[in-house]
């Protein structure tokens, strides 16, 4: 048997037995419907609101998997520039940042354009504006050379390197992300979340670039589920859902890499993977519903920018504890400012004291009352 299943005689023929995994995909479908269902009755600004939330989620994600970690706060305030949505406390963004986003927004928003080379290259091209990779030059917006070696993925120390997997020649590549690029713009009759699957697949194998081939697989991945959607309004993330099962994510993917053309095992385990996706946005809803509470129940409260910017913060995803401090550096003002600030919110009821003690004093948002 070959070692890898891009050497079987049939590649890139796969197969896979449905009946397997038909339960799976009723249920994924049913969950993606209930989803985008419930979002329809939010009004405009709470699904905008929805969909920063979950880009935002979904650029961070894909980039940690390949250990490279975003400021949130540029994440979302490059989104939120591409939505045309004002937030409080927007931020300028690296290159780096706005090219993942403008990635995975293109490949979303514009879901239904066809896959080229020359989007493809435009991805890679904004992935690495500066032509490296770390301290290493690499080719960008072109398949990759081999120039030092077969492309291959390998983990353990030097001298005790472990092969967990090799790509295809890269002599072989044009004519493998040919035949790769027609059926992924073909209109065959496949469920879609199974496409999903089998690119996701198909494209990581070719590992058609020098890097960024993970980053751009999961950006297809999202392509081919906001095409299943029927939707490009995003409300759930698989990059997360993928982060959170990374382990299992890599030794099913090792493993049908080194099996045969039957992919039902790995159309299972992507078809689980979208379910648990589907089923965490509830805590994305939750928060961007309590924060539209929040702010109807103090609408008539007055508050200076500050204090807007810094509340809003702590209704996203602020980072560590809250201190009069960081309330200082955050907001660019004083720390005596910072303090007077914080207790015009104690005395209007919104933030408290954390209950644990510490070398600084920390506060947290009050609870409101029920009924509100």
């Amino acid at each position: 048997m070959k070692a890898y299943i891009h050497q079987q005689d049939n590649w890139p023929d796969f197969t896979w037995n449905t009946e397997k995994f038909i339960l799976k995909l009723s249920e994924a479908r049913n969950l993606q419907g209930k989803l985008l269902g419930k979002m329809e009755s939010l009004g405009f600004d709470l699904r905008n609101e929805a969909m920063l939330d979950t880009l935002t989620l979904d650029v961070i994600k894909s980039t940690e998997i390949e250990g490279e970690i975003l400021d949130p706060e540029q994440v979302r305030s490059s989104i939120a520039r591409r939505l045309g949505m004002e937030i409080a406390g927007s931020v300028e963004s690296d290159r780096n940042v706005d090219g993942i986003v403008e990635m995975m927004m293109d490949a979303t928003q514009n879901c239904y354009q066809r896959l080229t080379t020359d989007r493809l290259f435009d991805w890679h091209a904004a992935l690495f504006p500066t032509s490296r990779s770390g301290m290493y030059k690499i080719i960008v917006a072109n398949w990759r050379k081999d120039t030092t070696g077969p492309m291959q993925v390998v983990s353990g120390a030097m001298g005790k390197e472990k092969v967990h997997f090799q790509a295809p020649d890269s002599s072989l590549i044009n004519q493998e992300m040919k035949k790769f690029l027609i059926w992924f713009n073909s209109k065959k009759n496949i469920d879609l979340v199974i496409k999903a699957a089998v690119a996701h697949l198909w494209f990581v194998t070719i590992h058609p670039f020098d890097d960024g081939n993970g980053r751009i697989t999961r950006a297809l991945t999202d392509m081919l589920l906001a095409q299943s959607d029927n939707s490009t309004q995003r409300f759930y993330s698989m990059s997360a859902q993928i982060r959170i099962e990374r382990k299992k994510y890599y030794e099913v993917l090792e493993k049908t890499q080194k099996s045969s053309l039957d992919i039902t095992n790995w159309i299972l385990w992507f078809t689980n993977c979208l379910i648990n996706a589907l089923k965490s946005t509830d805590f994305v809803l939750n928060r961007v519903l309590f924060k539209a509470d929040f702010w109807q129940h103090h609408s008539q409260t007055i508050l200076n920018e500050r204090q807007k910017t810094l509340l809003n913060k702590l209704l996203d995803r602020f980072e560590g504890k809250l201190t009069s401090s960081k309330w200082a550096k955050i907001a660019k003002c004083s720390k005596d400012t910072a303090i007077r600030d914080i207790q015009d919110l104690i005395k209007k009821n919104i933030l408290q004291k954390r209950a644990e003690g510490g070398r600084s004093t920390n506060y947290e948002l009050k609870k409101m009352p029920a009924g509100n």
